[in-house]
């Protein structure tokens, strides 16, 4: 029987994975992965690249995801445990902390899909490092600051899965665990496409004309679950009970 953590863990990673796709993050890709690797894109662009080639950028980028997923993971404990303690304060509210968080989601849902934009989650929060640190612990560090200044497009889905977690109620390990999932699925692509760059680019090409329905795909994504939060429908849906 499908439990109720199974199904959000699964909204996390899908979360995760349109994150990457959005218009913010996949046409960043290949400029990113030739910012932490320190090869040229002719370099990186080749049909049948060494092994060596192949090792380095698969290490940078596992060091990359690696940074923007220790913030997230962070970021989710935190969620966690502030929702722990306010479980213990407020039980008896619970229903309308899930309520509102539930509301929340469904609002980034209406920004993501363009349906109503809000004017505050369009500006711009990128945070720029013009040289980046030598070998892999600089490329941890720019793995870091991207979680930092994350766009407009990733930082409602961001804040979504971590309004997810602070309604649920589960302390820490729920927060971890949805965010290490989120992480998953925006950090494998990535890994992906690093990897195999030259296939990468060549999707690209065919794929850049439907980032925007990706984007609305992520909007209705997000205004299902918020409606599903607030009504408690996760919960009655998918317990054994």
């Amino acid at each position: 029987m499908i439990q109720p953590g199974d199904v959000t863990l699964w909204v996390a990673f899908t979360a995760g994975i349109l994150s990457f796709f959005s218009p913010c993050v996949l046409p960043l890709i290949p400029s990113y992965v030739a910012y932490i690797t320190g090869m040229s894109f002719g370099q990186l662009n080749e049909e049948h690249p060494s092994a060596k080639v192949r090792l380095r950028v698969f290490l940078h980028s596992l060091a990359f995801v690696g940074g923007f997923s220790l913030v997230f993971i962070v970021l989710g404990g935190l969620i966690g445990l502030a929702s722990a303690s306010f479980e213990s304060y407020l039980r008896e509210s619970l229903g309308w902390i899930q309520k509102i968080g539930g509301v929340f989601i469904f609002l980034f849902g209406l920004h993501l899909s363009g349906i109503f934009p809000f004017r505050f989650l369009l500006g711009e929060k990128r945070m720029h490092i013009h040289s980046k640190p030598a070998g892999f612990i600089g490329t941890f560090l720019v793995g870091i600051a991207f979680a930092a200044g994350w766009t407009p497009c990733t930082g409602p889905i961001l804040a979504a899965i971590l309004t997810l977690a602070a309604g649920s109620g589960g302390g820490i390990g729920e927060g971890v665990g949805l965010l290490t999932v989120f992480s998953a699925g925006m950090g494998i692509p990535f890994i992906i496409a690093g990897v195999l760059f030259h296939g990468f680019i060549e999707f690209f090409n065919r794929f850049k004309k439907y980032i925007r329905i990706t984007e609305i795909l992520t909007g209705v994504l997000l205004m299902i679950v918020g409606v599903l939060l607030f009504f408690d429908l996760l919960t009655r849906w998918f317990s054994p009970y």
